[in-house]
């Protein structure tokens, strides 16, 4: 049997209950009744309270934070598997871990592999996610993995804007951030520029040079995760020592960990365009005020979770989104 043969249900930890919402509002179902909750010690508790028999469930979870909504969501998944789901898609719009993707010195692990492994071992069956920070990780899986991308949600939000002799800028030459800052500038039919830069200690970032011509362009800074802001402000520090016009940071999942905030109000782009693959802090929006804004990732999730559940094509809908932007 497929899929289609069961009914579709969408289900949600409690990392970002908000979009899981926004996601089955726009599917035109509601959210599948389950109890989660901590006992004293820290320990989790998940009870499913509706029959899951059959079902085609998909449990929404980002893992941010993720020594926290990693292990909630496997136990979800577990919980699925043993009440006879018919099919369990863990859709993770942020993999936490997923920058630990590699070895870069002697006695370090591959954390990125050992959470696919601890995801598939607890029942999923298929993984939906977004924006994955290295593109390899796919291959960690042993389940189909099926993978988004805002950028073209981006894109969308900057054709729109009419932005003076704009310029796409990759604030990080390794990593994958080429490849996905290419893919915005061709979108918007606009240049590419790449900041070279160098990594002393995590989450420092120091600029050595800027390759392209950015003197009296607008620079967009496109990203796959602002954490701690200091590669965004660095980068738009020099783009604006080398003339650029205005400097505009993005990104798709913004985790904005302990100053980040601080720097992008105080840094010259002044703001932060993103989605909201992950809440954001509750203060964003009183520190950034109206240069913060959040493009919503749910109608996306919804349009790929029905595709998935119709065994239709992921491809097809990544080429409408890009096709969306180039009317814009």
């Amino acid at each position: 049997m497929s899929a289609t043969d069961g009914p579709l249900k969408v289900f949600t930890g409690r990392a970002h209950p908000a979009l899981a919402a926004e996601v089955a509002a726009q599917i035109g179902i509601p959210l599948g009744e389950m109890l989660i909750e901590s006992f004293q010690d820290g320990e989790t508790r998940v009870v499913i309270n509706e029959n899951v028999r059959g079902v085609d469930a998909f449990v929404i979870q980002p893992t941010f934070r993720p020594n926290e909504s990693l292990l909630e969501l496997l136990i979800v998944i577990d919980a699925m598997r043993r009440a006879s789901a018919r099919r369990v898609t863990a859709v993770i719009p942020y993999f936490g871990y997923a920058r630990q993707d590699r070895k870069t010195r002697g006695r370090e692990p591959i954390t990125a592999k050992l959470v696919a492994n601890l995801i598939v071992t607890a029942g999923a069956d298929r993984v939906l996610t977004v924006d994955l920070h290295a593109g390899q990780i796919q291959g960690f899986f042993d389940v189909p993995v099926d993978h988004l991308t805002g950028i073209p949600l981006l894109a969308e939000r900057f054709a729109d804007m009419g932005l003076e002799e704009p310029v796409v800028v990759c604030p990080d030459a390794g990593e994958g951030g080429i490849p996905r800052a290419r893919r915005m500038a061709e979108l918007l039919s606009v240049p590419l520029a790449i900041v070279d830069k160098r990594r002393p200690a995590p989450n420092v970032a120091e600029v050595m040079h800027v390759i392209g011509n950015v003197r009296g362009k607008t620079a967009i800074l496109v990203d796959d995760i602002i954490d701690t802001a200091g590669t965004s402000v660095q980068a738009a520090k020099a783009l604006r020592e080398l003339g650029a016009r205005e400097v505009y940071p993005c990104c798709v999942h913004a985790v904005l960990s302990g100053p980040a905030l601080e720097r992008l109000r105080d840094g010259p782009g002044g703001g932060l365009i993103c989605t909201n693959t992950i809440p954001l802090p509750d203060h964003a929006g009183e520190v950034l005020g109206p240069r913060l804004q959040v493009l919503s990732i749910a109608t996306l999730l919804a349009d790929a979770i029905v595709r998935v559940h119709e065994d239709r094509s992921i491809t097809e809908l990544m080429g409408q989104r890009r096709q969306r932007v180039a009317r814009a």
